[in-house]
């Protein structure tokens, strides 16, 4: 069936405006609750902190509370931190408010199974289904948001602590960028509890400057805040924490594909792979792939999105997969991808090497770009002759030294072209002779 209201991760769009608009986010908890537990079922909530948070989880929590579900409010948290609580609380379920990397005007909904797994797409159709009924129902405007319980979140700090393994950060300086946003105050508390010493930037979260110029897709700013507060190592997480960008202290940056490679060596040589096999995506590098086969580990690659790489690693029994975009799974750990766990993991890895940059030193990635185009139609690209051609012949001209990838946002109005290849001139030729043709057929968006 197609979809109305959920997209790739969740309900996501402008806040105010449907189907983040209020009486529909009531509409919305309402028809959740009924299907995910109904009448004595419990649910924890959390969101992150910007300005229209609030209230979105007010309308949600009302309509839940519409349903006979009781509710658990734990104020500003990451996403991770209410999957967590689902299995830690025993919840029916959970729900976080929080659009991820996007601006602060966005917003968005997702929703968590008491085992701590985003739902399937077969339940969120049957939550689409009744919230068309429970929108035509009668409702009332929403009360007062639940006070937040600061035990709920200490739980899940205690809990990431309790991971660790091995001796402290002491004597390690942690630059921490919480892109001003869910993970603020809780990766700062975290490293502290590990015994490093703390820096912090875009810790300050205001409501509208969560993601801006900073957070994950800005990780190339640090480095220079790096020399400047004289930190060994910093983190960058994105408006919900549940990815996370490494930075050496030369400003390099490190993303999920680094991670995925040292810890696959780390856990295979432990015995702690099973399989020996790791899940990436169709964004991976081909390095990574590279590396992995020489070591004798077996690499898979999903579609593109956090909830593939997941399938993917429950299909085959695995338990360590992720995307450059710092989304990384360990499923002997946790449920979901989790910032705070990679950014820990990260750390215990670069304590044992000696830093972040022993983990990248023989490391030469493929010149990799990724060109965000708007299009004015989105149209089935292999329905389009002159875009099959340009592929066709772009494809056969890099043989096997690249690749390109052609697909559109689940979650923007736009068309992602990603290329990799040998050099920097040819990514660059192969992307502005694509960008040509797609634009010609598509139409540019503003």
């Amino acid at each position: 069936m197609s979809r109305k209201y959920f997209g790739t991760d969740g309900v996501r769009g402008r806040a105010g405006v449907f189907p983040l608009d209020a009486a529909t986010v009531r509409a919305l908890g309402l028809s959740a609750g009924r299907i995910l537990g109904g009448r004595g079922a419990s649910a924890v909530v959390a969101m992150d902190p910007r300005e229209s948070s609030a209230w979105i989880a007010a309308e949600l929590v009302e309509g839940m509370g519409e349903a006979g579900v009781a509710c658990r409010f734990a104020g500003v948290l990451p996403t991770p931190a209410v999957a967590r609580l689902c299995v830690s609380g025993g919840y029916t379920f959970g729900a976080m408010i929080s659009a991820s990397h996007n601006p602060f005007e966005d917003n968005g909904i997702k929703f968590f199974s008491g085992e701590g797994f985003k739902l399937p797409d077969e339940t969120e159709n049957h939550i689409e289904v009744a919230l068309e009924g429970a929108l035509r129902e009668p409702s009332h405007p929403a009360g007062d948001l639940p006070p937040a319980e600061p035990e709920l979140g200490r739980a899940y700090l205690d809990w990431l602590v309790s991971l660790w393994e091995g001796s402290p950060l002491s004597g390690w300086r942690i630059l921490v960028d919480g892109a001003n946003g869910a993970a603020s105050r809780l990766a700062p508390d975290l490293f502290r509890a590990l015994g490093a010493e703390v820096e912090t930037t875009a810790c300050e979260p205001d409501g509208r400057n969560i993601n801006a110029a900073c957070g994950s897709l800005h990780a190339h700013r640090l480095g220079s805040l790096l020399s400047a507060r004289r930190a060994h190592m910093a983190f960058a997480f994105d408006g919900d924490a549940d990815r996370c960008m490494a930075v050496t202290q030369t400003g390099r940056v490190l993303d999920g594909d680094y991670i995925l490679y040292r810890e696959a060596l780390r856990r295979s040589a432990r015995g702690l792979l099973p399989g020996r096999w790791v899940v990436g995506t169709v964004m991976s590098n081909l390095w990574l792939e590279e590396r992995l086969e020489r070591a004798g580990l077996r690499f898979f690659r999903a579609p593109v999105g956090d909830r593939y790489v997941l399938q993917c690693l429950l299909d085959r029994g695995g338990i360590l997969g992720g995307e450059p975009s710092g989304h990384v799974l360990f499923l002997d750990r946790s449920t979901t991808g989790d910032g705070l766990l990679t950014a820990m993991t990260y750390a215990s890895l670069a304590r044992d090497a000696g830093g972040l940059e022993a983990l990248a030193a023989d490391v030469r990635a493929y010149p990799q770009v990724l060109e965000n185009i708007r299009v004015a139609r989105r149209l089935p690209l292999e329905d389009i002759p002159s875009v099959r051609k340009a592929l066709q012949e772009e494809t056969e001209a890099l043989g096997g030294r690249g690749r390109i990838i052609l697909r559109y946002s689940g979650t923007e109005p736009l068309l992602r072209l990603m290329v990799e290849a040998g050099t920097e001139e040819e990514v660059h030729g192969v992307i502005a002779r694509l960008r040509t043709v797609l634009v010609d057929e598509l139409g540019e968006g503003r």
